[in-house]
């Protein structure tokens, strides 16, 4: 495996690549990186697969924006990315955060994708519960009473709390930029772009996720066309992790 670094237009990208054969490149979800997908790149290198996967800007050893982006800049860069590597007809698996993105980027160059894989993906945006109604009603009332005066300081752990409640924990722990793109992202719903996916698209998610419930699946396997869906019983958000061999063996199969 040999890990290796680009600038695109100013900024530094780090990226593992592995293998040789048919490029797979694989975009990782928010707080993760490259590392955390080493053991399927190992397991997928053996078989005939060339496996790239690049830490995002803001992420692993890449450089951070200089300013927040939103899905369609993280989208672009990549698509730069795959241009300077010369990808043509590869094969494009996104988890989480990362498969916002390859649904975006899908858009931008659907004749270079020849099949997809979502996992645990992100993209679609939850109509508000009651619960989330009620809490953003008490939000607003929270913030006007700590606008004022010596108040104010206290507005960020205020909000903070709010968002550890409502199960965003990865606002909580980003800074500076990598918070105010969390917040462009998450306002993104790619519902209607599910149907202009053609290509054959495999969605694989973990039956007991907890961070986006697995009835997504059947959201995203109804809007591709072309599609197929895998639950893997007794798992979570993060398949790559705690499932790496069966995650694995499930896109070789897919892919080949």
């Amino acid at each position: 495996m040999k890990e290796k670094k680009i600038s695109i237009g100013g900024l530094v990208l780090n990226y593992k690549m592995a293998g040789s054969g048919p490029a797979l490149l694989i975009l990782h979800g928010w707080g993760g990186s490259s590392d955390s997908w080493i053991k399927v790149q190992e397991n997928l290198a053996k078989e005939n697969l060339t496996v790239i996967v690049p830490d995002f800007p803001g992420f692993g050893e890449s450089l951070t924006p200089p300013n927040p982006w939103g899905t369609v800049e993280y989208a672009d860069f990549i698509l730069k990315f795959i241009n300077e590597l010369k990808l043509d007809n590869f094969f494009l698996l996104g988890h989480s955060f990362g498969g916002r993105i390859a649904i975006k980027l899908f858009d931008f160059c659907p004749e270079k994708i020849k099949k997809l894989i979502l996992c645990n993906s992100a993209g679609l945006k939850p109509k508000p519960s009651l619960k989330d109604k009620t809490i953003f009603l008490v939000a607003k009332i929270g913030n006007a009473i700590f606008t004022p005066g010596p108040l104010a300081r206290l507005r960020d752990g205020a909000r903070n709390m709010f968002y550890i409640f409502l199960r965003h924990r990865d606002y909580v722990k980003a800074n500076g930029t990598m918070k105010e793109t969390l917040k462009k992202v998450l306002g993104d719903d790619f519902l209607e772009n599910l149907n202009s996916i053609k290509c054959p698209t495999l969605i694989i998610w973990g039956e007991n996720d907890k961070l986006i419930p697995v009835e997504y699946s059947f959201l995203f396997k109804e809007k591709i066309e072309n599609s197929q869906l895998k639950i893997f019983p007794r798992t979570g958000h993060s398949p790559h992790l705690e499932k790496p061999k069966k995650l694995s063996q499930a896109i070789l199969d897919f892919l080949f």
